[in-house]
């Protein structure tokens, strides 16, 4: 079982993370961050359904996500 965590204010809303998820986890935010972009952010209802394989922080060009086993 894995957590993500992403800092919502570096995020460029690329959304790249959502299209990797292999478990359909990410989704993008309805509120703005201070960029002024809609950022990338895990379900919240699946939050128990990572397996912590990484790839969402693998392809962030921002590093802006952290996986956690």
């Amino acid at each position: 079982m894995g957590k993500i965590k992403i800092d919502k204010e570096r995020c460029k809303g690329c959304l790249l993370c959502i299209g990797v998820c292999p478990k359909g986890l990410m989704v993008q935010a309805k509120e703005l961050n201070r960029r002024g972009v809609k950022p990338a952010e895990q379900k919240e209802t699946d939050a128990q359904s990572c397996s912590g394989c990484a790839l969402c922080a693998i392809i962030c060009p921002d590093c802006c996500i952290e996986v956690y086993r």
